[in-house]
């Protein structure tokens, strides 16, 4: 492990007493350039790509890190619960189901990531899985190695210009696979969940409410959706069998939202051919053993879970690293969080204008706690000149009049005002 220590830091905002450096640890391979930067900012940065699920507990209770910022390591609740200095999760790439989200919420702890900054690698790849399923090119390639003049076989292909390409999913990366489809001529379709006809339609691409009826109508399907409980096998026996004879079938998402024997069967019986960065049983880290069947049949083309492994990708994936880490020590807050709640029981808004004076805002929790009611989220605005202020603050139940008076009766209170909240206050979760 290397460690390297640099000029301290300005206090950050979520640690307003503490002047020391802001410790960040990296546990896992990471771009150079955002070692530099990171280091630039006189943070203090640990390193160990070889960190695992077994060892990174250790590392976190001995070297007390502020920030964490993984790839594909592992990061479970042992390790989140090894220190109570931790209070940011980086993962360096688009999702985060290598991290306990759950445990991190339940400790505090804001988890975010790297959306979008690897959508054209994994585009990229995407097209170079299709390209190889309509024209065998792997398998030109083996033949040719082994010596094998064989064009009566490889002639035939039935290319792409017209046939339908069906994306599940439709978030950054699939947007990019579509755009790459319109220029081989390909009329694009898309399924989401939260994809509207409205949104299809500005996109350029055709609405499928169902994805069965996507299945039916595409010639060459990609898959581009995050691995969550919800995805789990969300392709199935169901989504093979309304499949053309003879489709290809591309997925560069993640590994368990196929269900590799019904896929196994669709390119065994329907002569599917298929294209896999992602497999249900990947061997931990950069190498090992792999014995998935499904890579030894024939119409199955495979890579080995690279899609984001461009320079181009892996230095945008660091810049923006670089920029939460930024963002959290100046304001304590973290771009991209995907474990802010999207709504909170608060029922209230209690907005109270004050004059920005100490003491005011101890007064109104110390009330607000003795009505024994919970805060769910607040804000203080301060106003032009920094005389006043206004604290808007979520409540799970409404104060009586007398708590109300025993706040209004603060000498710097200058307004309050109550408000029903119709519905659950909404967040920002992406």
């Amino acid at each position: 492990m290397s460690a390297t220590t640099a000029a301290p830091a300005t206090p950050a905002a979520h640690d307003a007493g503490d002047s020391a450096p802001l410790r960040v640890l990296i546990a896992d391979k990471f771009e150079a350039s955002g070692v530099a930067a990171l280091q630039a900012r006189g943070f203090t940065v640990s390193i160990d790509p070889d960190l695992g699920p077994e060892t990174l507990p250790a590392a976190i209770a001995n070297l007390r890190p502020q920030v964490l910022v993984v790839r594909s390591t592992k990061v479970k609740a042992d390790a989140i619960n090894a220190s109570d200095a931790l209070e940011l999760i980086v993962r360096a790439g688009a999702g985060y189901d290598n991290i306990d989200v759950a445990a991190a919420s339940r400790r505090g702890i804001l988890v975010s990531n790297c959306p979008g900054k690897n959508a054209i690698a994994v585009a990229e790849l995407a097209w170079a899985l299709i390209l190889s399923c309509d024209r065998r090119v792997p398998d030109q390639v083996a033949e040719l190695r082994a010596g094998t003049w064989n064009k009566k076989e490889y002639q035939k292909a039935q290319g792409l210009a017209g046939r339908t390409l069906g994306l599940v999913g439709f978030g950054q990366i699939a947007r990019e696979v579509a755009k790459r489809g319109k220029a081989f001529g390909m009329p694009v379709i898309a399924w989401s969940r939260s994809l509207t006809e409205a949104q299809a339609a500005e996109a350029g691409v055709g609405w499928c409410g169902n994805l069965l009826n996507l299945a039916k109508l595409a010639d060459v399907v990609s898959v581009h959706v995050a691995a969550t409980p919800e995805t789990e096998k969300l392709i199935g026996e169901k989504f093979f069998s309304s499949l053309k004879d003879g489709s290809i079938f591309v997925n560069t998402s993640r590994g368990s939202v196929v269900d590799e024997q019904a896929l196994a069967a669709a390119v065994r019986d329907r002569h599917l051919r298929a294209g896999l960065d992602v497999f249900a049983n990947e061997p931990p880290g950069g190498g090992g053993q792999f014995t998935d069947p499904i890579v030894t049949m024939p119409g199955v083309y495979g890579t080995h879970h690279v899609g984001a492994s461009t320079d181009q990708a892996q230095n945008a994936i660091s810049a923006e690293t670089v920029r939460i880490v930024d963002v959290f020590d100046a304001t304590g807050q973290a771009p991209n969080c995907v474990n802010r709640a999207a709504a909170t029981p608060a029922t209230e808004l209690l907005s109270i204008r004050h004059l920005n004076r100490p003491g005011v805002l101890a007064h109104i929790f110390y009330t607000i706690g003795q009505a024994g009611i919970n805060v769910e989220e607040m804000e203080n605005v301060i106003y032009e000149g920094a005389e006043a202020a206004c604290a808007r603050i979520h409540l799970d139940a409404p104060l009586s009049s007398d708590h109300l008076e025993a706040i209004r009766r603060n000498p710097n209170v200058l307004a309050i005002a109550t408000t029903t909240l119709l519905r659950r206050k909404s967040g920002s979760k992406r």
